[in-house]
């Protein structure tokens, strides 16, 4: 238990809201915190759900999304170890104002509201900490509502694939090669569209010569003939 204790208390450390805190305040939150596991796709909170308490990712991945009424869904982030998520409600008292899941096997830390809210008291410094992150989160929001109303689905496509490129690719003799995330449904809610679109649009690059495709692996031959796809002119 012990031992345990001190892994949970190192992966608290890494959080950015948590960072700066001594090692007894983070013992405060590792003898707190209760670990939970989530098989793939297993639901972690739902939207409009009260919140007991937040979430620190220790290991595996968390997509969080919106759905709508006719079952759609918008990935609003996927976090990775050291994230924290659902800090607001723990503030303001609300529900989960978005919904969780796990994208792989996850390993999360669920640390109680309460103990949470005292550690602020004491605290006050990771309450402005918790500010910072929701503000770069709400910059992210913008984007994500900026890039859904003022751009095409052939846009955003080509953005992500592009970005994709140049944060995972390996120089291949045909090109730059990469893989595509999970399925054309899972893209297309990170896209904020529906599969058919994605999958129209994944066929017209490659019908055009900018992508070719071999199940999930990807190669753009020309990497500069495909950002000029983003060029607004």
């Amino acid at each position: 238990m012990a031992e345990s204790r001190a892994d949970y208390r190192r992966t608290l450390a890494k959080v950015a809201i948590f960072s700066g805190l001594t090692d007894a305040e983070l013992d405060f939150l590792a003898e707190r915190a209760v670990p939970r596991q989530f098989a793939p796709g297993e639901m972690v909170f739902g939207e409009g759900e009260p919140c007991a308490g937040l979430y620190v990712v220790e290991r595996g991945n968390i997509r969080i999304f919106k759905s709508s009424a006719a079952g759609r869904e918008q990935v609003l982030s996927i976090d990775g170890p050291g994230s924290s998520v659902a800090e607001v409600p723990v503030f303001d008292g609300g529900n989960y104002p978005a919904s969780g899941a796990a994208v792989d096997r996850a390993t999360l830390l669920f640390v109680g509201k309460q103990d949470f809210q005292a550690l602020c008291l004491a605290h006050p410094e990771v309450a402005l900490k918790v500010l910072r992150v929701v503000g770069a989160r709400l910059r992210r929001l913008v984007g994500i509502i900026e890039e859904l109303s003022f751009t095409t689905v052939r846009h955003r496509l080509a953005s992500f694939l592009l970005h994709l490129a140049q944060r995972e690719a390996t120089a291949a003799a045909a090109g730059v090669e990469f893989s595509l995330p999970g399925t054309n449904q899972e893209l297309a809610s990170q896209l904020g569209t529906v599969r058919e679109l994605v999958s129209r649009n994944l066929s017209r690059l490659q019908a055009e010569g900018l992508l070719k495709l071999e199940g999930r692996r990807a190669v753009i031959p020309d990497l500069k003939a495909f950002e000029a796809e983003l060029d607004p002119a």
